[in-house]
């Protein structure tokens, strides 16, 4: 069972967000706008916040900042708006999955427990530390933490997957279709840009050595090193 806190400015997609949440079991609390989001997280704690951008008092991005100022929650957005300059800024805040509305509730459940399943399998590996080094790039896997030129790199959570998913399979042509299935954990359907959108923000994190991600061009991506 989550614990997962639903913020939407309409009552109706509160609502069925809700219905299908609590039949699957998990436990649900609403807000109707970011600043009552803010406020509820500052008195309670749970496993997902599920946060439409555009809403009234304070709006899904600048909520989303807020939160995370006191509390690493995982966050799946909702909009509206599939435009791609929203789900860059949303991933370059760190959350974990966008999701453009109208939407599949069955789908969304399902990002839901994918994101859950990955959040905590974090940090469940054996106690031996396991570190890759790539000339000025080190990746360590065990503390998930990445450096290049001995400098810490702060990325967000997918960047994390994507480079860490890269590099155990180096030197391998990967589909655009696996790396959607094996990364995002689940059958993705909907807006295939956000695989490119999120290499795109690892290359630009990676700096010189995003060139270690190459383009199978009609594809799909290899790491070569």
């Amino acid at each position: 069972m989550y614990k997962i806190l639903v913020v939407d400015d309409e009552a109706g997609i509160r609502e069925i967000i809700k219905k299908y949440a609590v039949f699957e079991g998990h436990e649900v609390s609403e807000a109707a706008d970011g600043m009552e989001a803010v406020g509820v997280c500052r008195e309670k704690d749970f496993d997902i916040i599920i946060m439409d951008i555009m809403m009234p008092e304070l709006d899904g991005f600048s909520a989303c900042k807020e939160i995370r100022k006191t509390k690493n929650i995982p966050v799946l957005m909702l909009s509206a708006r599939g435009e791609e300059y929203d789900k860059i800024h949303g991933f370059e805040l760190g959350i974990d999955d966008y999701v453009v509305k109208p939407f599949s509730p069955k789908e969304l459940m399902m990002r839901i427990n994918a994101i859950m399943k990955r959040s905590s399998g974090a940090g469940m590996e054996e106690n031996k530390r396991e570190v890759v080094n790539l000339e000025g790039l080190t990746v360590d896997f065990t503390g998930r933490l990445v450096y290049i030129d001995g400098d810490r790199t702060d990325m967000s959570p997918k960047e994390y997957d994507l480079l860490f998913y890269f590099v155990k399979n180096r030197g391998i042509a990967l589909t655009r279709e696996k790396l959607i299935t094996d990364v995002w954990g689940y059958d993705f359907f909907g807006d295939d840009r956000t695989l490119d959108t999120h290499i795109k923000l690892l290359r630009k994190s990676l700096g010189e050595y995003s060139k270690y991600i190459v383009t199978l061009r009609g594809v799909g991506y290899r790491f070569e090193t």
